[in-house]
Formats: C-alpha cells, structure tokens, sequence
C-alpha cells in the first residue's frame, strides 16, 4: 500500500557539532592511501568500502548496494588541533568583540538582552529574518571596554584575512577562540540570533572533518590503466599526512615554532578544502599547476552544481548549427538539414489508423527520409531499426508500439538563440527539411531572435509529446509573438532590402510594364493583375503603389505620416513632396511611400494594423508576401553602393571646407578670450566647462552644416541616401561621416583631453586646447584621416566597444536577479499576481490589470485612432 503524502511544516538549518559528525560517520579515516596494489580500497583510507563503492563488482560495506544503487557514507577524520571555519571566520570575529573572555557573557544587561529576545522570537513568529536584531546586539555589545559582569579589561580582536584573530596583537590559536566561544551560556547565544541546540558558537571551530562519501569525488581510471584521483581526495590527503605530521612531531616533542608552522598547514589545508578561491592564501594547484574545484567551487557561481546540473542541463533531441538566411522560405519555418532530420526523431504511437504508415517508416529504415531509427515494443523493450532488419521489423509491428520517426517537413520545433533575453528568444517554427548543413532562417524572424548571420549558431529542440506540440503551436508560432510585450507593438517585421524594395517600388516616378507586374505580383504569389494606372502611346503601364496595393488586405484604412517625414510646421498631407504622408482607402495604397515605417521591425504600422483588425495569420501572410516582392523588386532595380556614391561636387567640398575653417577660427577665438580672462561663465558651470561647452558646440554646429551641404548634394537616388531616408539602415549622419567630415571625437562625454602630461599627443604644444589637439577630425572617412586624427578616433572608438561589453555582462546580471526575484509569480484567472505560497503580491497586473502585448505601444486605449475612425464614420 502506497505511503500517504506528508507536508513539511518547516526545515530547521543548524551546524554540525563534532557528536553529530562522528555518529553519522561510517568509519574514521586514518591513512591518507586509497587503493593497494591489487586495485583494492584501503581499510580506513579515503576510499573504504564502507563510504560507498564505485567500481563495479564491489558491495558496500554499509549498506550492501552496488554501484549506482550505494548513495554512499560519510567517513570522518580527528583533526590532531583545532581550525576555524573559513566560511565562519567573520561570525567569529563577531561574536569575540562581543562577548567577555574569562566569563563568556555577552556584554548587555540582562534586561537589554530580555528585549532583544523578545524582539527576535517576535521576528520569528511572523516569518522574518531576525538578522538585523543580531546585528543591533553586535553592534551595542562591542562598545564595552571592561566586562559588566566579572570587570576583566576587553582587548580590541583584530582579523587577518583568511582564518587568523589576534587579541592586542598577540595571536589567538585555534584551541583558544574554540574554548573562549565554549564558555558563552546558552541564553546569550539565543541573544544573537543562533538556537543553541543546533548552532554552538564553538562548533564553528572544527575538531572533526567530515570526509565525503566516494560517489561525491569518484575516481576515473584513464587509458593507460592509471587511476586519476577526484580534487577533493587530493586535499583529503594533503589534511591527512599533515594531520599525522603534526601528530608525530608534538608527540615527539618537537619545537613550539615547528608545531606552530604545522598548525597552520592544517588550517591552509582545512581551509582550501572548503573554498579554494580564499583572498589572502594561494589557491591549492594540481601537480600540472591547475586550480583545484573543491567544495565551494562545485557549488558556486555559472558552473556550479545549482546553475548548471539543476536550473540547466544538457538535453536529448536537441540540435546546434550555424544559421543562414532564406527570404524563400515562410516567417514561420525553420530550415532543418537532411542530416539532422535523420537523427532527430519523434515518437509515434502505433494505432489502427496510422499502422500502415509505421510500417512504411519502418521499411524505409534509418538511412533514408523520412524513415524511422527505433522501435519501441508493447514489453518496453527497444530495438534499433537497421538497413538489415527493418523489413523484419516492419511486418511484427502491431498496435500499441511506439515509433521514433525522423522529423519531416511541418513538424513544430522550438528554436533558440543565445542569450535568451525575452520570450521571444525562443519561438515554434515548423520544419522545412532541406539539404546541406546551416539552419535556414526568413531575414523577418531576425530581429526578436537579435539573429544575424555572420556565424551565429543556433539551438533546435524538438518536442516529444503530443501536449507539448500543441501548446507550442497555440502558444509559441511566430505568428503569436508578432506584438512585442515590452511595447505591444511588431517586433517582426521586414529589415534592409525588404524596406529598400518597397521604398523604390513605392515611389511616384516608378512605374512597371506588364510583365514586370506580373513578376511582381508572381512572387507574391497573387494570381490577378489589376487594371493599369496609366496609358503612353498605347503602352500600358502601373505605378508601383497600384502593385504594393494588391498584397494590402482589401478592406485597411489607415492614415499615418512616414519615416521620410521632415515634421514641416503645415503638413501638406496628399501634396507632401517627399511623399511622408501615407494614405490607404480600402486596401489601396494612394499616397506616401511605404518605408521602415510600414512593416518594419519595431514600428510596422500597416502590420500592426492588420495584427489588430484580423488575424495573425493574415498579418503573417501579408509579411511573407509583402518581403518576397520587396526583394524581387529591388532585384529588378538594381541596388548596389560604391566609392562613387561618396563623391561630392568641388563647390560642395569648398562649402564644407569653409565651414570647418570658420569653426575652426571661432573655437581660436573662444581659446583667446578664455585666455585673456574675458569669457563668460555659464551660470552654474566653471570657466572651463564654459569654454569646453561652448568648442564642443561651435563644432557640432560644423558637422551639422556640412552634413547639410553633403546631403543637398547627394542625389536623392543614391543608395546610401534611400538607405538613411527609408530608415532601411544607417542614417543622414553615416552619410555625412563618409563624405564630409568624420567631426569632434569624445571620450565620457568630454573633447579627448588625456594621453600625455598637458597635451593628448607629443606632436601637439602643451596646453593646446584648439581643436585638433583634443580631437575634432576634420577629414570624412573618404577622404582617409591623418595618423593623429585616426589615432582619436580609436579613442573614441575603443570607448564604445568597452562600454558595450561592461553594460552587457551588467544587464546580464540585472537580468538574473530579477528573473530570481520574480519567476514564482502568477496572474490567477482573478487577475490577481501570487507567489508560490498563495500571497497577493498585486491585486491588479502591473497595477492596472493592461495585457503591455495587448496595449497600444505601452497605451491602455488608442484615442487618436478612436477620433480617427469615428471621423471617417461622419464622413
């Protein structure tokens, strides 16, 4: 009969006392050997059968288990002297300022101590932790200069890192702080936060090791048939022979200062057991010259047993590879290769229905796809598939088998890229099995995944049941992640060529022949062509909105200004000439061109519009077709940058050299008048701020007229400038940096002002404070910049690389805290956020109970749209 379910009222910690080590101690060890020469474990040696075994054949001597059922026993070793707890040290320091050495008492009256009990028992009542009451009675006790109680003078403890008390300079042993801690009565250990009865002050100096079990720190046997010990048996047997040493020599009578110097061996050793990365010691090291991982290594930190054997593990049915890109494929695929398919499986329950289908799997065995790679029978026994038994196998299939077929075109995946930052970082993608050996990946996919393609790889996992499959597809599809729960609005949407594309494809002057809207339209996999827009000498032509309007869901109406918008005082709407207005009526794109603003990546109005007013589905159809065209057009234009594309007109660079010079005269000027003591504080700022403020202005003031001038002579058809306007990639500033001037350099905020004394580089007078001399760099990257001016500029430079890798490893850490603080919490079906144990932590999600997904970019309600429709419903 099973045992009925019992509930853990509460878990007390305490300290092992030397009592409790030795009774749950199997044998005491004694000799630091392990195997004797027959490969047999030493009697009361680190590796007795009586810890546990772990080679096979043996039994242990505790339990009578054989390796893998023996969960092994703890041995224990008597320390010849005591030594302090490493990890206890500062707890010790504490508790010795605090309490009297003769008598032991703590230093507080026995009223104050009445309180601060009562105060702590009350802490304890409601579930909190009463540290800071501890730490209040430290505090208070430590003040003392003679005992209250039996007037012996109190000398100041001093510690040494790691494990060393010195009273009044004189070093305290081990077997003193242990017999001081000793004298301290129950009632005043109770006054500082610890239970007698499972924490003794004096227990936190060790009189008895215990050793671990031999399946903790098992041994592994190499290829030369060496025995290679665990770390941990390597410091168990340092601890031993030094043990026994100091054994001997203090038996032997040896010198006080070679007893001392033994002492602090076994401390070192005791020490490095526990924590191997102490500051103030040198870690232990392996004969080769590597660390140890000793016990507080296995635990700690990102490869420590909690991080990375129980919150992560390895896991089966997963796969890695590089990714590549594929516009061809859909928003909702994953390209899997062949290879991978193949040794991917799915298990596949064999019922009336699909018995036929199994067989044929079967049949075709594990080298062709799709086929099958086991069998699993009614018994639970398994059998591989092989080319020479699967048609053996294929005919005993009966029903109630289970199959692990080879994954196969429209199977749901999960798919993965490190770091996971949000919940988009893992998404279900159906797979498209496809040869060679890259994952192939739609470009539109790339922005939530944070994915690009200059080696990343990426992670695929398949899943095993029928639930989780239909969870993931419900949950998890690419379409369910369009709206991004940080702003709720797209975080898919197209990038680079697609927004070039459409930009080219969308303007007034383009106008297409009837084949090539039919390509167009082909791509988009659209099967009508509507009527023309125009008719010249009886050639029929359609402008390119008339094409963009086929793949526009017939019934949108939408109005909304577009990243060409220049935010002119009076907006001419439909006349705009940079066409920023965008008009749709009924599915038809009338005016404005379609850019970044339209379907891409973090802004898509026409697809957050879709999003909203139908389905995911039709918003997902729409990204597919509207991507396909925009490369298919781009391809048929032509879109390519070079050199060239950064020349300027001699009159353009003449304007821009003037500019930079008159800069350059005014910066001289503001440096005469600071000199000559004649400048003007800005209010709350030095004379030096001023005078920086005001270079630092006159010189971005440079940069930005000669951008201008750059930018009035570029021909609105080059590639880098429908690049910036369309917002596929870079910006106007790029464009000026390549043609114009490169401009003032800034290291945290300031002009460079480092590098040697008084001057940033020799080749400049001291105390030079012009422009040049603190970094401003007048070439534009065309031009090339002088080995002075390309030597700022990787100051700058190296600025943002090193601030982006700290801000990185910092947010990660952010990251971590706050998913530890917040992964038990809920929203109920009532709305309202608990933890674990049932506590309301919010009556309201987020206090205001708004799904952020469901929002309208971080807005509970869209009023301008409200006004907007009800307008057109007037109308």
């Amino acid at each position: 009969m099973s045992q009925p379910l019992k509930k853990i009222s509460s878990i007390n910690f305490g300290i092992l006392s030397p009592e409790e080590i030795r009774e749950m101690s199997v044998t005491k060890i004694i000799t630091p050997d392990t195997y004797d020469d027959d490969g047999y474990p030493i009697e009361m040696g680190l590796m007795d059968r009586r810890l546990g075994v772990i080679d096979p054949g043996l039994e242990c001597k505790t339990c009578g288990g054989r390796p893998g059922e023996c969960p092994g026993h703890f041995g224990r070793i008597e320390l010849a002297a005591p030594v302090v707890h490493v990890g206890y040290a500062r707890e010790i320091r504490k508790i010795l300022r605090a309490t009297c050495k003769e008598c032991g008492k703590l230093q507080l009256t026995e009223d104050e101590k009445e309180k601060y009990l009562e105060e702590i028992q009350k802490r304890i009542d409601i579930g909190e932790d009463p540290e800071d009451v501890a730490r209040e009675v430290f505090k208070e006790a430590r003040k003392k200069d003679e005992c209250i109680y039996c007037g012996t003078t109190k000398n100041d403890i001093k510690f040494e890192k790691p494990t060393t008390f010195k009273e009044d300079g004189e070093k305290l042993t081990a077997t003193d702080v242990r017999e001081w801690l000793a004298n301290i009565p129950d009632k005043d250990v109770r006054v500082f936060g610890m239970d007698p009865e499972n924490a003794r002050p004096e227990w936190l100096v060790l009189e008895v090791l215990p050793v671990p079990p031999v399946t903790i720190r098992p041994s592994i046997t190499l290829e030369s048939g060496q025995r290679s010990e665990d770390d941990l048996t390597h410091k168990l047997v340092d601890i031993l022979r030094i043990n026994q040493r100091f054994q001997e020599n203090r038996d032997a009578g040896a010198p006080q200062l070679v007893i001392e110097d033994l002492w602090e061996l076994i401390q070192y050793h005791v020490t490095t057991f526990l924590d191997n990365k102490v500051s103030g010691i040198p870690p232990a090291r392996h004969r080769s010259g590597r660390t140890l991982k000793t016990l507080a290594q296995r635990l700690k930190g990102k490869e420590g047993r909690f991080r990375n054997n129980l919150s992560g593990k390895r896991v089966n049915f997963s796969a890695r590879t590089v990714i590549s890109p594929d516009p061809n494929i859909s928003i909702n695929e994953v390209g899997v290769p062949r290879q991978m398919a193949k040794e991917l499986t799915i298990p596949l329950e064999v019922t009336e229905r699909n018995i036929e289908k199994a067989r044929k799997l079967v049949k075709r065995g594990p080298e062709n796809h799709p086929g099958a790679n086991y069998v699993e029978r009614t018994d639970g026994r398994k059998q591989k598939v092989t080319e020479e038994n699967c048609e053996e196998i294929a005919q005993k299939i009966e029903e109630g088998w289970h199959i692990d077929r080879h994954l196969k075109d429209g199977d749901v995946v999960l798919f993965n890229r490190q770091p996971s930052l949000h919940r988009m970082s893992i998404m279900a993608h159906e797979v498209k099995v496809m040869p060679y050996k890259t994952f192939r990946l739609n470009l539109c996919v790339c922005p939530p995944y944070n994915a690009d393609f200059d080696g990343d790889e990426m992670n695929l996992h398949v899943l095993q049941g029928e639930e989780a499959r239909a969870e993931a597809e419900v949950l998890m599809k690419v379409q369910t992640q369009l709206l991004s729960p940080r702003f709720g609005a797209p975080i898919i949407g197209g990038i680079h060529d697609h927004i070039s594309g459409s930009y080219l494809l969308t303007r007034k002057k383009t106008k297409l022949e009837k084949s090539e809207a039919i390509e167009l339209l082909r791509k988009a996999e659209i099967k009508e062509l509507p009527e023309p827009t125009e008719e010249e000498s009886g050639q029929k032509y359609w402008s390119g909105k008339k094409i963009f309007s086929q793949v526009i869901p017939e019934d949108i109406n939408l109005t909304y200004r577009g990243e060409t918008c220049k935010s002119c005082e009076t907006c001419d709407e439909e006349e705009c000439e940079n066409e920023a207005y965008v008009k749709i009526r009924n599915g038809e794109l009338k005016t404005g061109v379609i850019d970044e603003k339209a379907f891409g990546a973090f802004s898509g109005e026409i697809l957050n519009e879709i999003v909203r007013e139908y389905d995911k589905s039709k918003a997902i159809n729409f990204l597919n077709r509207v991507t396909r065209m925009s490369i298919s057009a781009i391809t048929k234009f032509g879109f390519s940058i070079g050199i060239d594309d950064e020349d300027l007109p001699k009159e353009a660079e003449n304007q821009i050299e003037r500019v930079v010079e008159n800069a350059e005269e005014e910066v001289d000027r503001l440096i005469e008048t600071y000199e000559r003591g004649e400048l003007e504080p800005i209010p709350g700022r030095s004379l030096d701020e001023t005078l920086e403020m005001k270079i630092m202005q006159r010189l971005g003031n440079a940069r930005d007229k000669a951008g201008n001038i750059a930018s009035q002579h570029l021909d609105p058809d080059n590639a880098g400038v429908i690049m910036a306007v369309s917002g596929a990639r870079g910006s106007m500033l790029n464009l000026t940096q390549m043609t114009a001037s490169v401009g003032q350099q800034s290291v945290r905020g300031e002009r460079i002002n480092r590098g040697f004394e008084d001057r940033t580089l020799t080749s400049f007078e001291k105390d030079d404070l012009s422009a040049d001399a603190r970094g401003f760099v007048y070439s534009s990257y065309k031009d090339g910049l002088s080995p002075t001016e390309f030597f700022m500029h990787a100051m700058g430079g190296r600025e943002g690389l090193v601030d982006t890798a700290v801000r990185t490893a910092q947010s990660g850490y952010m990251q971590r805290r706050l998913i530890n603080a917040l992964q038990d919490l809920k929203v109920g079906k009532d709305g309202k956020v608990r933890n674990t144990s049932g506590e309301i932590v919010q009556f309201d999600f987020g206090e205001d109970g708004i799904d952020p997904t469901k929002s309208n970019r971080g807005e509970a309600v869209d009023l301008d749209r409200i006004i907007e429709d009800i307008k057109e419903d007037e109308e």
